[in-house]
């Protein structure tokens, strides 16, 4: 360390919320509102385009498609290019996918529309977070776990007002007002982004050994550690109201409360973590949120009522919040790996979680009933358990 930043150290520290923070939490909070407003656009396409559900599923696919061929491409350029550049470059192409999904004018188009829109969504994903880990280094104190709870709100506020906005509006202006909010987001957080530029060697990263995706297994096993928490949240939301209307008989305003109190419950715990991980520190944090989450998962899936089961979802909500946060840190500070690149392994397996593993258990409730599902899927929170010692890369923050 230099004798400048050894200086400039103690006045990065002694902000709480420098520039730089605040630009990366607006990144995560513009792509939550999109991914957020993405929701309605479900529907309002089936209307539009006069297409069966079979259809629609179809177009929801290439979303994540579209995300599982884009993202692999960001790890190389962040390495190259640096996350700023890259953040920058995803968002801009990222800016006029809604407008894009809204005026495509057959289903075709419509899926080229949202391939772009998720595939340019979780690339955005791999650059910001790759930041978060850069801001993260320069203050040495945690920030992922905020940033998340950053995209929690924005996708909570884009979800509940769409529909309003859809309603009252039409679809083309709310395409148009929620996208001059996020290019007003995206303009204000690359006036302040950390300008980290391409992968440089330290004396510390340079003397240690080299390694890369298909000789390590670090990015691999924190990809199942992600994977597996990001499927408790995936099946949460696409199944937990279907489960209380089913399985629970309640009503369906009931069973919205289901998906509604995991949210909650993950914002505001995602807003108290990182205080909580720098206290704890990442090892410990990760196995007791495991076991929160475990045992709110199995709570909900022996639910004798809805209430009860909500009250499971929430306590998930608690456990599952800084899972993945701490996961991703992880992966950006590995030892003897460009940065971005174990990263863009770690997100994309992570989010293929939430993103094609629920449709899988879905087919399994059709033939076992939902409480099995959300009794049988925290089984796979043992396995993050096991690995959860990985987690102390996350702590690596502080040494930099």
């Amino acid at each position: 360390m230099t004798e400048q930043s050894a200086v400039a150290s103690p006045a990065r520290l002694a902000g709480t919320f420098p520039k730089e923070r605040i630009a990366v939490s607006l990144l995560f909070l513009a792509n939550g509102l999109f991914i957020g407003a993405w929701s309605l656009k479900v529907p309002e396409l089936l209307i539009r385009l006069n297409l069966t559900p079979f259809y629609v599923s179809l177009i929801v696919v290439f979303f994540g498609v579209g995300s599982v061929v884009i993202m692999p491409l960001c790890g190389g350029r962040i390495a190259k290019y640096g996350s700023s550049i890259v953040a920058k470059a995803t968002a801009v192409v990222f800016l006029p996918t809604m407008l894009l999904i809204t005026l495509a004018p057959n289903i075709w188009t419509a899926a080229a529309a949202v391939f772009l829109f998720g595939g340019f969504a979780g690339a955005l994903d791999v650059a910001m977070n790759a930041n978060a880990v850069e801001v993260e280094k320069s203050m040495r104190r945690a920030i992922m776990s905020s940033c998340h709870a950053f995209w929690s709100l924005g996708a909570l506020i884009g979800a509940s007002t769409s529909g309003y906005m859809i309603d009252q509006l039409g679809s083309l202006p709310h395409a148009i007002a929620i996208t001059i909010v996020n290019a007003v987001l995206l303009t204000l957080a690359f006036t302040m982004i950390m300008h980290d530029g391409p992968h440089v060697e330290t004396e510390e990263s340079a003397a240690a050994p080299k390694t890369s995706l298909f000789r390590s297994p670090l990015p691999w096993l924190l990809g199942i550690m992600a994977l597996f928490c990001m499927v408790q949240e995936g099946i949460v939301i696409d199944w937990s109201a279907l489960y209380l209307r089913d399985d629970l008989s309640s009503s369906l305003t009931q069973a919205a409360f289901a998906a509604g109190a995991l949210h909650g419950a993950m914002t505001i715990m995602r807003f108290a973590g990182d205080g909580i991980r720098d206290r704890l520190g990442a090892v410990l944090t990760m196995r007791i949120s495991g076991v929160i989450a475990f045992v709110g998962m199995l709570i909900a899936g022996f639910a004798p009522n809805a209430y009860v089961a909500i009250g499971g979802f929430a306590l998930a909500g608690v456990g599952i919040s800084n899972m993945v946060p701490i996961a991703f840190s992880a992966a950006g500070n590995l030892p003897g790996m460009a940065k971005g690149v174990g990263l863009s392994v770690v997100t994309i397996m992570g989010y293929s979680g939430s993103l094609f593993a629920p449709t899988l258990f879905g087919f399994i409730a059709e033939h076992t009933g939902f409480s099995a599902i959300f009794i049988g899927t925290p089984m796979l929170l043992i396995v993050v358990l096991a690995l959860s010692s990985l987690a102390r890369h996350a702590d690596g923050i502080k040494g930099h």
